[in-house]
């Protein structure tokens, strides 16, 4: 677990629980019309089914509220990035050839965006209220781990140690799984 997420920058902020709430926020400046952009690549949408997608994406994590999604999209319409159209009774947005080039330029960033959101949909789980009784002792279990190397040499066979207990103990837990 901790490999995969060993520096949270590479998939942007971090979710925020415990000791370790941030404030942080899902998306940076401008990733939010991106983000929008890189859904409606893959089809014509309309904005609650925007804002669903989105949650979906974080597993839940980030519900993007009618007060971002909608001006964001008028933004981008008035750019000529996307355009609408009334389907239905609902206003569907689709990208335009100058949303696909903005989504070409910013494809490192779109990429990092869903990387992140990956990540806080792993994390979910972690602000379950029953699991909120389990988050001191598995801090208290990294900060352990992390002083056994800090204090140790930096031999390899010190590091296999840790990382056996580590390993050993994220066996135990996934074998354990849904049973009750």
């Amino acid at each position: 677990m901790f490999g995969r997420h060993a520096h949270w920058a590479r998939g942007g902020c971090r979710p925020g629980f415990g000791s370790w709430a941030g404030g942080r926020r899902f998306f940076g400046p401008g990733e939010v019309r991106l983000a929008l952009l890189s859904l409606l690549a893959d089809g014509p949408r309309h904005g609650y089914e925007l804002m669903k997608m989105l949650a979906e994406r974080s597993g839940g994590m980030y519900r993007a509220s009618a007060g971002t999604i909608y001006p964001t999209l008028q933004q981008m319409e008035d750019e000529g990035m996307v355009a609408a159209e009334a389907q239905e009774g609902k206003r569907v947005y689709r990208i335009t050839e100058d949303g696909r080039r903005e989504l070409s330029r910013e494809e490192d960033i779109v990429k990092r965006i869903w990387r992140r959101a990956r990540m806080w949909n792993e994390w979910r789980a972690a602000f379950d209220p029953d699991v909120q009784e389990i988050v001191r002792p598995a801090e208290r279990v990294m900060k352990a781990a992390f002083r056994a190397m800090a204090g140790a040499s930096s031999s390899a066979s010190h590091a296999d140690k840790v990382r056996e207990i580590l390993e050993r103990a994220l066996r135990d837990l996934e074998n354990l799984g849904g049973r009750d």
